[in-house]
């Protein structure tokens, strides 16, 4: 008999991500991630290995190395590494090995980078923020007003923004001074080199009404710097950018809904100079887009044949496919079985490493050959440790509701036993254009494995089943997407072994609103636990730092003039109807939905004499749950499964 998964998974887990191949793919350089438990902090480095038949080994000595890139030729690694204030600067090694030197002492840091074809320069992205204090600047002493101009003017995980922005810069690979390229207000991100070097598409939000939209566009500059060209005009959103071999046109994950963002809703556009965008996929597939300028948008490749080959997702597992420039629809190349988080290519796409999820392993990397689909495991750093602690059974479900077909899994214990009797919690995901995948999730596998049967469900809004889907819940919350999930819930509750007076709920994010709905509409679930939610629209609408423009198209309008709607959809206004006990648990740094939001909804809850637990961890952002400091991750899970003992216990 295995034990169970538990909190302390948290320090077990090694975790390899961001692979990067050779052009030619016989070298693969990726980041080791583990969690140092002395020094309670997490530690990276970049690792190198042979393929496809060598072994791993360490490449680097720093201990937050990340972001590998070989260059073009082959010669040098890039990486990011903190310098000494803590900000990420530009590193390189030579490919065969040797020291790393830093290249970059850029005051705002590099977030991201790219390598010109013929390995001579590199283009980055870095912040110029005009309002910079030295670091020597004494903030006990001489302490600083902030002055609010805009809107957006703070970001989740990022922190205050006030009038900083990142732009783009070159160096010379050799060495000498950084040149900014473009200025001017708007986020830019995602540097793409034309194949001949002369110029550089990158995504930004410099369009006049980023202070209340979240557009962003394809840009395109001379590599030595000058007048900016839009490329995507007619798109509402972009993630990331690959040239043709000619170098005369780019492709671009796009979104032409003002309400659906490139990342959730985007398809193939190939873009030329003063041409409308020209659409090449269908929207069946959620393409892999990134969340600019916070995130990175994902590797695709345009081959020399007329093929893009990308990462897309379909009903929650992952493929590599390809989708021919002429338009003539997409084909899976590999995969499925699992969720893919990031893709690597050898310049024609003929081979590709993926950053795998499956239902028994967590951020392990599989080469994969895109010929002829097979796959070759490269990582299994948890093998050990599930040799002793057996991950969850699992079962695919769905459910046909008002002409849509509802998707979703039941998460096993190891040594369920079909005569028995469990108890059942129902985990509701984020977004609410996230979704749930046939893939490890620590949150359902901590209480499977405790001996729990878990149900996740990907109700419409989910993405990962066509836009027509995912763009069924706006203006609805709380609706459809509230029966989708219930709907489930009756289909499993009447199965034998579950005990139905012993069942809870929980969520996340949009999945912590729409637990803290279902408990307000219905008094089914012994237990609640609500994370980092929205409860109040009206206030998120202020004070979250993406609360106007999500909030408007989602509800529907403005909150001047649908402020009814705002308050119809809110679960704060149902607190009265509460009968379920409930755990609140948020982070106190997150922007994204802030703490205000479980603020209110507790004191709404005590004062009505509820029971309700408010748990709050110091620090952190809204992605705290997956990234927060490791003690506090650890703490989230024990007092979730204390929480479904003290309340759903035998």
């Amino acid at each position: 008999m295995g034990k169970p998964i538990g909190p302390e998974f948290v320090y077990e887990h090694v975790s390899a991500s961001a692979p990067r191949l050779s052009r030619d793919g016989s070298r693969l350089v990726f980041v080791e991630t583990c969690v140092d438990r002395e020094a309670m902090k997490y530690r990276s480095r970049i690792m190198i290995r042979e393929l496809p038949d060598g072994e791993s080994r360490a490449f680097t000595s720093g201990d937050s190395d990340a972001s590998p890139q070989f260059s073009p030729d082959g010669q040098t690694v890039a990486f990011l590494r903190p310098d000494d204030s803590g900000r990420r600067q530009l590193w390189l090694i030579p490919a065969d090995g040797g020291e790393a030197g830093k290249l970059t002492s850029e005051p705002g840091g590099v977030i991201e980078f790219d390598w010109s074809p013929d390995s001579r320069t590199l283009a980055f992205v870095s912040d110029v923020d005009p309002d910079r204090l030295s670091d020597d600047h004494d903030h006990t002493r001489y302490p600083q007003a902030r002055v609010v101009t805009r809107i957006r003017y703070r970001a989740d995980s990022v922190g205050w923004r006030g009038n900083a922005f990142r732009h783009l810069f070159t160096i010379d690979a050799a060495g000498g001074e950084a040149r900014q390229l473009v200025d001017g207000e708007g986020d830019d991100c995602s540097p793409a080199w034309s194949p001949d070097g002369s110029r550089i598409a990158f995504v930004s939000s410099r369009r006049e009404d980023r202070d209340i939209r979240s557009f962003t566009e394809i840009y395109v500059v001379p590599a030595g710097g000058g007048a900016v060209e839009c490329w995507s005009d007619g798109l509402a959103f972009v993630g990331g950018a690959a040239w043709s071999p000619d170098g005369e046109s780019i492709v671009t994950v796009g979104s032409e809904n003002e309400k659906l963002a490139a990342s959730n809703g985007g398809m193939l556009y190939v873009l030329e100079a003063g041409a409308a965008p020209r659409r090449i996929t269908d929207g069946t597939l959620t393409l892999k887009a990134g969340g600019p300028p916070t995130s990175a948008s994902p590797e695709m490749v345009w081959t020399d044949d007329g093929r893009i080959v990308f990462l897309g997702d379909s009903h929650g597992e992952s493929y590599i496919c390809e989708a021919p420039v002429t338009g003539e629809g997409h084909r899976v190349l590999a995969g499925g079985g699992a969720q893919y988080n990031a893709a690597a290519f050898d310049s024609q796409a003929g081979r590709a490493v993926v950053s795998a999820n499956s239902p028994t392993s967590l951020d392990e990397l599989r080469l994969l050959d895109t010929g002829g689909g097979a796959q070759k495991a490269l990582t299994s750093y948890d093998v050990g440790y599930f040799a002793g602690h057996p991950p969850a059974g699992v079962e695919r479900l769905s459910i046909e509701r008002e002409g849509y077909e509802v998707h979703g899994w039941l998460w096993f214990p190891p040594d369920f036993d079909p005569s028995g009797r469990y108890p059942l919690v129902v985990d509701i995901h984020g977004g609410p254009h996230g979704a749930f995948y046939h893939a490890f999730d620590l949150r359902q596998q901590t209480l499977a494995t405790a001996g729990y049967i878990v149900l996740t469900v990907n109700p419409r809004g989910s993405s990962t089943y066509g836009v027509d889907f995912m763009a069924a819940v706006q203006e609805d919350w709380g609706g459809e997407d509230y029966l989708d999930i219930m709907g489930v819930v009756d289909e499993v509750s009447s199965r034998p072994y579950v005990d139905t007076s012993r069942m809870g709920v929980q969520g996340y994010s949009y999945g912590g609103y729409m637990t803290s709905w279902v408990v307000g509409h219905t008094d089914r679930f012994a237990a609640a636990i609500v994370g980092a939610p929205v409860t109040n629209h009206s206030s998120f609408y202020g004070t979250s730092d993406i609360g106007v423009w999500f909030m408007e198209a989602n509800m529907g309008g403005m909150r001047k003039d649908i402020l009814d709607t705002y308050f119809k959809h809110s679960p704060l206004t149902y607190a009265p109807n509460v009968e379920t006990p409930v755990l609140l648990m948020h982070s106190e740094d997150d922007l994204r939905c802030p703490m205000e939001q479980s603020e209110q909804y507790f004191v709404a809850l005590k004062r009505l004499g509820k029971e309700v637990e408010f748990v709050r961890f110091p620090s952190g952002s809204h992605g705290f749950f997956r990234t927060g400091h490791p003690k506090m991750r650890e703490e989230w899970f024990e007092r979730t499964l204390e929480w479904y003992e003290r309340h759903m216990g035998e």
